[in-house]
Parts: C-alpha cells; sequence; structure tokens
C-alpha cells in the first residue's frame, strides 16, 4: 500500500477530484476514540441495568426472569453498539467523534455524502470486519482501502480537506442559525465535495468583488443549490451569501462552534 493513497473523483462537469484515502493509521486512531467513548456509554448502561434488573428480580422473586434479562442485556448493548456509529455517521455527515478527531470523514464512491443507509451497513458489517482483523487486512492491502462494511456500503473513508491558515472565512450569526434548520428541512446528501469546494472558494474571494459581481455570482450558487436539494426557494429573509455560509457549515462543522472557520 502507498503512503497517502490517492482518489479520484470525476464530476459532471469533466473535472477530476482528488483526495487522500485515510489509510489505517488514521481509520485506528479513531477507532481507538470512538471505542472509548463507547466503553464509557455501555459501562453507564450496564450500571444502570444492573440496579434496574436487581430491583425487577426481587420484584418478581421466585420467577425465572435471569436469563430473558440476560438476553435483552445484550440485545441493548448491541444496538447502542451499532447505533453509535449509524447515529454519528448519519447527524455529521461520514464522521463520528473519533473521525473527526482524527481528520476523516466517510463519503459514497462518487463522493457524495453517506446517508442513514450506508451508515447502517457500515455499522453492521463492524462485528465482521473486527473478526480475526478482516477488515484491517483488507484496508491495508486493498487498492482503496475499503473493508467489508464499505465494499457493501459503496463508502470510502477520505482525509478532511486541511484548513489553509491564510483563508481565514468568516461566517454570520444569521447563517449559525440557519444551519441547524438546514439540516432539518434539506437533504443535502445530493451535494458532492465539489460543491462545497465551489461555495468555499466565493466565499473566501467575494470580499475581492464588486458589489454587483458578488450578488449575480451568489444568487446563481444559491440557486444551483437549492435546486440539486430539493427545496422550493431560498428561506424568506436570508440572502444568497447567507444560505451559502449555511450551507458549507453544515457539512463543515455541523456543530459549529462560535468562532472562525476555513
Amino acid at each position: 500500500m502507498r503512503f497517502f493513497n490517492r482518489i479520484t473523483f470525476q464530476i459532471p462537469e469533466s473535472v477530476e477530484l482528488e483526495f487522500i484515502l485515510a489509510g489505517i493509521g488514521n481509520r485506528a486512531l479513531a477507532l481507538v476514540i470512538d471505542y472509548t467513548v463507547l466503553v464509557i456509554i455501555l459501562l453507564v448502561f450496564f450500571l444502570t441495568w444492573t440496579v434496574f434488573s436487581t430491583q425487577l428480580f426481587n420484584f418478581f422473586e421466585g420467577q425465572n426472569l435471569g436469563i430473558w434479562l440476560i438476553a435483552i442485556f445484550f440485545i441493548i448493548a448491541f444496538a447502542i453498539y451499532i447505533g453509535y456509529f449509524v447515529f454519528f455517521e448519519t447527524l455529521w455527515f461520514g464522521q463520528t467523534p473519533g473521525k473527526r478527531i482524527a481528520k476523516i470523514r466517510v463519503v459514497r464512491d462518487d463522493g457524495r455524502l453517506i446517508g442513514l443507509q450506508q451508515a447502517t451497513l457500515r455499522a453492521l458489517l463492524r462485528p465482521f470486519d473486527e473478526t480475526l482483523f478482516i477488515g484491517a487486512f483488507l484496508i491495508m492491502f486493498g487498492r482503496r482501502e475499503k473493508r467489508l462494511g464499505d465494499l457493501a456500503a459503496g463508502t470510502i473513508v477520505i482525509q478532511a480537506q486541511t484548513p489553509i491558515a491564510s483563508a481565514i472565512l468568516t461566517i454570520s450569526e444569521q447563517a449559525k442559525v440557519l444551519h441547524e434548520q438546514l439540516i432539518q428541512i434539506a437533504d443535502l446528501s445530493p451535494l458532492m465535495p465539489d460543491d462545497f469546494a465551489v461555495i468555499r472558494e466565493y466565499l473566501q474571494r467575494r470580499a475581492g468583488m464588486s458589489l454587483k459581481a458578488r450578488a449575480s455570482l451568489s444568487l446563481k450558487l444559491a440557486e444551483q443549490v437549492v435546486a440539486i436539494i430539493n427545496l422550493e426557494k431560498l428561506p424568506e429573509a436570508i440572502t444568497p451569501d447567507v444560505f451559502l455560509e449555511a450551507v458549507y457549515l453544515v457539512y463543515q462543522k455541523p456543530e459549529f462552534e462560535a468562532r472562525d472557520f476555513i
């Protein structure tokens, strides 16, 4: 396997976009972090379940509840294990807490954001990938670094774009509010990485544009995004600039804190 294995996406405009695959090291780091969080969650569940089952067992003293309580415990624990990855990869567009810290992201084979279906398939096959380190071997020796979950879901794991210190992008307060609403009312999964790259490029360069050119370009970009994500129109009282800031913010930082970002 090469260091910094790369993947190329071909977009409709016949432009190729190149990304660096995450690699076994970054994915292992993300997994260690995620499993640390999972252990804490499962430990809290175990302690809570112990108290609950003890009370229930004493209440129904004399009845054979032990096997049922153990079975229910393992079912819920497995649901928490699977649900952790499904929840975060769906809500955070291909990232979990571990992936966010490791600066990697899951995307579809064509570069689009993943959805519930892809996240669920990846999570359900994770136990098989971890059996005898099958997933690790597939990642290390596969050309596109896919484990079983990635093969079934049609996904790959790439490195998140590295911020450029000299290109600071300021987000308005209105966009910070709007981006939370967009998560609820719009499906941004049809947008591809190049769409966000174009939006970012505009937001970084708009300060040097004339007012007329800026207004024309921002409106055109906003209308294209609205069409792609199947919104009827721009939200009322929202300018194209604010809308574009919010769209990019959803992709870049779903839980955006009050600061500037790239």
